[in-house]
């Protein structure tokens, strides 16, 4: 935005003692409140399964059975006796013999099938490849890929599932699992134990995707929160890029350029919901930063990380850098008029491609000293219950979740953009740990957590829902509401809907007198 006068003044330093959560609040371990999926309660009607689908949240209950001492005969003779034994045994062992030769029979000569695969980010170009040396390993097995848009995609997938003609495989977003149970197949022991899961993905992959012994999807990427760098704008403040929000607060009136109230150079896009992007992450991420329960938005550390999230857009605050009247914070970003910005890593691509001379980087989200805290949200692999060619499609699963075949897949997508989507896989995380753009998604990985309000995964459901009572909140606060008022509706609103996917025990729904 051009400033009505042509000299532009920074703005004050903030006052010592600082602004809201940053200086004030204690460090607090919060309670660990990522999603673990426990058995479910009442959904929406429009979610639920046919009563006739297993719940894939209660185990198979196998009827155990015992075979008693056999009386004692009561007459005829021995030798009978042992004929008929021999003669039972010989049908037994003919009955085996033939078992075996089927099963050899259909091992050398197996049928030809063809699964169906539903993805979201890469297009045939990508796939292609892929896909191929799969076919290749596995002559038997064809799979025809299609990328589906986005835009209402949960539920396309559900209808289609349930009407019995979807993918046998699908990518789905990690907090989806309370409104796909009835859609998703187990992952069987023969792909992946809890065990094995555990071993080789984030702590966050187990929180998400485990529950007992049910393994509900595979990853084959992590994402979240990184702190996006304009490198031209920090060097000519002579900054570095903070690692905690003291830092934060400390290079803000550096960044900074005002005309009057007018922002012409940004620090860092905070404090409003109409023009920051993955602003319900960035809140996501501030609350469980300052030890604020996701589940009860109430009391001080609730109040204090929303205070401090406003503080960034109020003009009368010595923090203020970011206003409803600048561009969309990604756009704004591109375009050389904000600093920093915090985004997933996929948003890298769109702004290379925007402004392909822009300098910048991604480093780890800033920390409140005393609680390490990132946050993740990313996609999952899983298979369908409907599917009627479950055992190619988990060989299928096996080869795109392997060491090797995300390799594979991540090579393929580097060829047309800047990087690959950052692996999930513990073991692969060292590789790409220094890259200017992935290293930083992969370095937090291991103290991630993640929550059902994360921003465009369009699901028109759980995330939605709760995204728009964190909206209101913030809006409410611009409005001048107080953060005790906005923050007791948002509490309410976010026990309803999650008590209404199974998230929330009717004890922990009603509110303490």
């Amino acid at each position: 935005m051009d400033p009505k006068d042509p000299s532009a003044s920074a703005p004050p330093a903030p006052p010592e003692g600082g602004v809201g959560m940053v200086f004030e609040a204690p460090p607090i371990v919060p309670p660990d409140d990522t999603v673990v999926i426990p058995p479910p309660a009442a959904v929406p009607a429009a979610e639920q399964a046919s009563p006739q689908q297993q719940n894939p949240f209660i185990p198979d209950v196998q009827m155990a059975s015992s075979v008693g001492t056999p009386p004692a005969s009561s007459g005829g003779t021995p030798w009978l006796r042992r004929l008929l034994i021999i003669g039972v045994a010989v049908l037994v062992l003919a009955g085996v013999s033939f078992g075996i030769w089927t099963a050899v029979q259909k091992t050398a000569t197996p049928a030809h099938v063809t699964i169906n695969y539903w993805g979201l980010w890469e297009n045939d170009s990508v796939t292609r490849q892929f896909i191929a040396e799969f076919e290749k390993e596995n002559p038997n097995i064809t799979v025809q890929y299609t990328q589906e848009s986005p835009k209402q995609y949960r539920e396309r997938l559900q209808s289609a599932i349930n009407r019995g003609e979807g993918p046998d495989v699908f990518r789905f977003h990690n907090t989806w699992v309370p409104m796909l149970r009835m859609q998703l197949a187990m992952v069987p022991p023969g792909v992946m134990t809890p065990a094995e899961f555990s071993s080789t993905f984030f702590p966050v992959a187990s929180s998400n995707l485990v529950a007992g012994n049910n393994i509900f999807g595979i990853p084959i990427m992590i994402d979240g929160l990184g702190l996006y760098i304009n490198d031209d704008l920090f060097a000519a403040a002579g900054v570095s890029p903070p690692a905690t929000w003291t830092d934060v607060a400390n290079i803000v009136p550096k960044l900074t350029v005002r005309n009057g109230t007018t922002i012409v150079t940004s620090a860092i896009a905070l404090g409003t919901a109409t023009n920051v992007e993955h602003f319900s992450d960035i809140l996501g991420l501030l609350f469980l930063q300052n030890g604020a329960d996701l589940t009860n938005l109430t009391g001080k550390d609730a109040e204090q990380t929303l205070t401090f999230y406003r503080s960034f857009a109020d003009p009368s605050s010595p923090m203020y850098t970011w206003s409803d009247a600048m561009d969309n914070s990604v756009s704004a970003f591109a375009a050389g008029k904000v600093a920093m910005i915090l985004a997933p890593s996929w948003r890298a691509h769109e702004i290379a491609q925007t402004s392909p001379k822009l300098r910048f980087h991604i480093v780890p989200v800033p920390q409140l000293q005393g609680n390490t805290v990132a946050w993740a949200s990313y996609w999952v692999e899983g298979v369908s219950s409907q599917s009627k060619n479950k055992q190619a499609a988990w060989e299928f699963m096996k080869f795109l979740t392997s060491k090797d075949g995300v390799n594979r897949l991540y090579s393929e997508e580097s060829k047309t953009r800047l990087f690959g989507e950052p692996f999930a896989r513990v073991d692969l995380a060292n590789t790409i740990k220094d890259d200017p753009y992935t290293g930083a998604y992969v370095k937090q990985a291991s103290y991630a957590r993640s929550f059902p309000i994360a921003s465009r995964t369009y699901d028109n459901g759980l995330n939605d829902r709760l995204i728009q009572y964190l909206t209101d909140a913030v809006n409410g606060m611009a409005g001048g509401a107080s953060p005790t008022q906005v923050l007791q509706t948002v509490s309410a609103g976010f026990r309803q809907v999650l008590s209404s996917y199974g998230l929330m025990s009717a004890a922990q729904t009603t509110p303490a007198p």
